[in-house]
Formats: structure tokens, C-alpha cells, sequence
């Protein structure tokens, strides 16, 4: 990603007070100097091109759930926004964007909260259309080419930062962080994050000589799939303080976020712990009396993190600023189970 502008920003140098239970809050305390305004325009680089975003934009449209919820980190209640289809609460939404939503004034609902738009088959070019933005964010979704040139006639689009969800949620919060003219607020909450899960490793000296696998334990064609180091599942782990499997950078195709790997050699998928999300009602006995799968070592020697909950799959999956620091209390109590498990 290389983001340019026209005039000298001194927006970076300010200085930025966030409170630790609202992730993207700008409101500065008392007694400390709010972040200066961003110059505008910006040009954004992106897979298809350039953006060029010529005011701050009052009205934002954003696709792919991460957006939104990027842009609600900083502070930005988002005109309108996909419904969450997967992992999402009773609101269409999920927990922590609900969270944050409510500490903005604009709870689903309410005459503030943004329109969600039903994103089922596909991009919902009409709908988006109607809330009349002056930017749309895309940073991080697997816009194709068309779809980018579509939405761009309705308004400037912050397109794909890497192909197929691939971009990651740091470049992601900087890239909105410079179309919404909160480049200083982006990068402390980058570091906010980047903060709250290092603390989380050091608190669980276990996990620094860990090894993991990510993966996906359906067998289909003979195959369940692992995620590689491209994919937010192994960022997350990496950045708790595990090691990502040789076997896994050693087998990853180029350019792909996860392969597949034949079910009757799931013994040869070495590592201290495996995690991967399972239908409700799935027990880890149960995957360990798999003929196949339960060969894995990582199952076979107890280090089995499985989650059947899918709003915390999608935390790590779709992650973000306000989706990690939701997941830490729910993810690494099983992460240092099975870890720990794995060590006896």
C-alpha cells in the first residue's frame, strides 16, 4: 500500500489520547491536544489504481464488514454498512460494533445508526447508491475490478489492498485512517491493539515456544484446508507469540492465503497446537476418535483449540481494531489450554 498527499501532514505528530475501553474514540481528554486536522486531497494507491478523496468526506459507505468496523474504531458511524450474514448477532451486527455503536450515539435502531444493506448476492450497488457517500471503503474485501469501477460511479472508492481479504488490518486502518482525515488517530489505534495483544503474550509465557497450525478440518474431496501465513487466523496466533508449523511454510503455494492437504496424511501436519472452527455440537473427543484427523499431532497430543462460536471465528477472521481486542477474553483462555496441554 503507498499512501501520498499533496501537502505535508503534521496531523502524525500530534498527540492522541484514546480511553482503553473505547478502542477508536477521538474524544481527547481534558488537557490534552486533539489531533490536527489532515490536509486534503489524499490519493490512496490500491490493486486498481489511484483514489483521489478531494474533501474529508462527511457520508461514508463501506463494503465487507471490516470497514465498517475500522471506521467505527476511529470514530466514524459509517452512513451505511453491509448486515453481518455470517457470525452476526440478532441485530445484524455483532457484539463489538454494537458496543461501539452504542458508545457513538447511533445503536441499531436508533434514527443515528447507519443503513445496513443485505450484501447476500453480492455488492448491494443500490442501496449504497441511496445513502448518497462521498467516499466508499474497500480497503480490505475481494472487490473485483468490475465492481470497483461500478461503485466508483457513485463515489470515490478506497479499493482492495491485496487481493481475495488478504490486506492486512493494520494497512487497512491506515488506509481509512487517510480517506476519513484521521491519519493520527489511525496510527494509535494500530498501536493500541498492537498493545493489548502483546500484553496478552507476555502474560502467557506459553506461548513463545508453541507451534501452531490453522486449518479448516472438513474433508472435502479427500482434503481439509490449512490456512497460510497470508490468512488473519496465523497473523493472530503469530502475534500472540507462536510459531507458525514448518510444514505450513513449507507447503504454501505463492500467493495463496490457505491450500489443501490430503486427509491421509493429516499425521504429517506437526505442530503443538491446531486451531479451527467446528459445527456446533462437534466435541474434541469426538475429533480425536476421527480415523484421519485425529492423527494430527496437534489433536492427538490434546492441543486442540476448537471453537464452534462464529461471531469469534469471524473476530479473528475478519479481524480488526475493535474485533481483536473482543477476541482476547474469549480466545486465549483455549489458546493457553491447549497449549499447555500440548506441553505434557
Amino acid at each position: 500500500m503507498k499512501i501520498t498527499r499533496r501537502a505535508s501532514l503534521i496531523a502524525a505528530a500530534a498527540a492522541v489520547v484514546l480511553g482503553a475501553s473505547a478502542c477508536g474514540s477521538t474524544d481527547a481528554d481534558p488537557g490534552t491536544t486533539a489531533p490536527a486536522a489532515d490536509a486534503f486531497p489524499v490519493t490512496i494507491e490500491h490493486l486498481y489504481g489511484e483514489t483521489v478523496i478531494e474533501a474529508q468526506p462527511e457520508r461514508v459507505a463501506t463494503v465487507s464488514w471490516v470497514n465498517a468496523d475500522i471506521a467505527l474504531a476511529l470514530g466514524v458511524v459509517p452512513a451505511g454498512m453491509d448486515l453481518d450474514i455470517w457470525g452476526q448477532n440478532e441485530n445484524g451486527s455483532t457484539d463489538w460494533k454494537d458496543a461501539r455503536l452504542e458508545e457513538l450515539g447511533a445503536p441499531i435502531g436508533s434514527e443515528n445508526a447507519p443503513v445496513q444493506y443485505d450484501p447476500t448476492d453480492g455488492i448491494n450497488f443500490e442501496e449504497i447508491a441511496k445513502v448518497a457517500p462521498d467516499v466508499i471503503l474497500a480497503p480490505y474485501s475481494g472487490l473485483t475490478r468490475e465492481e470497483y469501477d461500478k461503485l466508483s460511479r457513485i463515489a470515490p472508492v478506497v479499493g482492495p489492498l491485496a487481493e481475495n481479504y488478504t490486506a492486512q488490518w493494520q494497512d487497512s486502518t491506515q488506509a481509512i485512517g487517510e480517506a476519513l482525515g484521521k491519519s493520527a488517530e489511525a496510527g494509535q489505534v494500530i498501536a493500541d491493539v498492537e498493545s493489548k495483544i502483546a500484553a496478552a503474550a507476555d502474560a502467557n509465557p506459553v506461548f513463545q515456544d508453541t507451534t501452531f497450525i490453522a486449518g479448516d478440518l472438513t474433508v472435502t474431496e479427500g482434503s481439509l484446508s490449512v490456512y497460510a501465513g497470508g490468512d488473519n487466523r496465523p497473523r493472530f496466533l503469530t502475534a500472540l507469540g507462536m510459531t507458525q508449523a514448518p510444514v505450513v511454510e513449507e507447503n504454501t503455494p505463492s500467493g495463496q492465503f490457505y491450500f489443501p492437504w490430503a486427509a491421509e496424511r493429516a499425521n504429517e501436519l506437526e505442530s503443538d497446537v491446531f486451531f479451527t472452527w467446528v459445527p456446533a455440537g462437534t466435541t474434541n473427543e469426538a475429533i480425536a476418535a476421527d480415523p484421519l484427523i485425529g492423527q494430527i499431532p496437534g489433536i492427538k497430543n490434546g492441543g486442540l483449540i476448537a471453537t464452534s462460536d462464529d461471531q469469534l471465528t469471524l473476530a479473528i477472521s475478519a479481524s480488526n481494531p475493535l474485533s481483536l481486542v473482543w477476541a482476547l477474553d474469549e480466545f486465549v483462555p483455549l489458546a493457553v489450554e491447549a497449549a499447555e496441554a500440548a506441553k505434557n
